[in-house]
């Protein structure tokens, strides 16, 4: 797909890789009714290796109070905790946060917080998070135990540094991050086998979960990924010379996917503008459908088309990768941005009110597991000759409307301009 930077008689919402900033900056400025919806890691801070080692820039957290009432963020991090958006942005502010704390919802959409900080897991019992709670000493147990019996060549102050980075110690997302191991170990044999070896305790959490009585509390998700098996489970992106594939193996919440957490925003957003929760006062990501046709109609059913607005989705983890079968060749897609994004675009489908899908290349971060955008510049204009995903899949339903191959730098900035302007109205 070829398209120009600039296309201004075409709306963004119907353009696929558009450069055209100044339009998107415009909406941002002058859009009354707006929704924006974005993903933190990689959005507005650049990705690392160790999730301690986030930096977020003061002006981008300045920028947000702008949209006050209109901008969200929705996570499969957390707010709080000592990996938490709250400490990276006190540290970036050198002050307490205050009412800077950048609303939304985080944990895949069960933890949510207001501007000035008051939090809490809408839906989720007592019971699951004290399960919760024995995940990261699990995870600690696994790596430890599996590595001392591989001949691994890493030091034990260097299998420490690993194993310490790796455990995120999340209160309702619990996770192994194995991008240190993939740096250290720099063999993806290897690494390879210690991602099925979270693999097998995750599936061995899961199944304690049921002797407690919890069988229906918990997911896995895999960040990245390719997409979801016949049984709904996400799968796998195993490691192999040119990738790290899947480094997150996130223990959460059941219900807690991103497109939920797109219905329970949509629900808080309409409350604030009309005083009325169209899916109840309670309503929560873990009550949404299980399905995105269902969630879409439960959209058409219940929000009046008059108050819609127009919603801006922005993320950057958005995978597409071809495999060969016996019957020709089949294309897994996946992404932890993927399924909240697609949402948003197909409620823009259906009410028409020019939603747009934006797409941030963090390809240029620490991380070497997703595809580089492709800018080629002729006689001063630039064109996007190739996304994300794999160049072969012309049928991918996911269309990216606005995308920022400089990264999370670039979009910030669009995204302070924004601000900036709204200011002055």
């Amino acid at each position: 797909m070829v398209t120009s930077s600039f296309e201004t008689r075409v709306p963004l919402h119907q353009q696929t890789f558009s450069l055209d900033h100044a339009a998107f900056t415009k909406l941002l400025t002058h859009t009354e009714n707006l929704l924006i919806i974005q993903d933190l890691d990689g959005v507005c801070m650049g990705l690392v290796k160790d999730p301690l080692n986030r930096e977020i820039h003061p002006s981008y957290v300045e920028a947000v109070t702008a949209y006050d009432g209109h901008f969200f963020v929705l996570t499969n991090g957390e707010h709080i905790g000592k990996r938490g958006i709250n400490g990276i942005i006190e540290k970036a502010l050198g002050k307490d946060v205050s009412d800077c704390h950048l609303p939304g919802l985080a944990a895949g959409g069960v933890q949510w917080q207001d501007r000035y900080g008051q939090l809490n897991h809408p839906g989720v019992s007592d019971d699951e998070l004290i399960f919760l709670q024995s995940v990261p000493n699990r995870i600690t147990t696994a790596l430890r135990e599996f590595l001392n019996n591989l001949n691994h060549g890493l030091s034990s102050e260097v299998l420490n540094h690993c194993i310490n980075a790796s455990v995120l110690d999340n209160v309702a997302s619990p996770t192994a991050n194995l991008n240190t191991f993939y740096e250290k170990l720099a063999n993806p044999a290897l690494y390879q086998q210690i991602q099925e070896h979270m693999k097998v305790l995750m599936d061995q959490l899961l199944t304690e979960a049921v002797e407690k009585g919890l069988g229906d509390s918990f997911f896995v998700h895999y960040a990245p990924n390719l997409g979801r098996n016949n049984n709904g489970d996400e799968a796998v992106w195993w490691a192999n010379e040119t990738t790290s594939g899947t480094t997150d193996f996130q223990f959460m919440l059941r219900g807690a996917i991103k497109e939920a957490g797109v219905l329970a925003l949509l629900n808080r957003y309409y409350f604030k503008k009309i005083g009325v929760h169209p899916l109840g006062i309670g309503f929560n990501a873990r009550q949404a459908p299980r399905t995105m046709d269902d969630m879409l109609a439960l959209v058409k059913q219940d929000f009046d088309p008059a108050h819609m607005p127009l919603i801006i989705g922005v993320g950057d983890t958005v995978t597409s990768q071809a495999v060969e079968t016996e019957d020709g060749l089949v294309f897994q897609r996946g992404g932890s941005d993927r399924n909240f994004l697609q949402l948003i675009q197909n409620i823009g489908h259906v009410f028409n009110n020019g939603n747009l899908v934006a797409y941030v290349d963090s390809s240029g971060g620490e991380l070497k597991n997703r595809r580089p955008v492709q800018v080629e510049t002729q006689n001063g204009i630039s064109k996007v000759t190739q996304g994300p995903g794999d160049p072969r899949d012309n049928s991918d339903p996911l269309k990216l409307n606005v995308v920022f191959p400089g990264g999370h730098q670039q979009y910030c900035q669009i995204f302070e301009t924004g601000a900036h302007g709204r200011r002055q109205l």
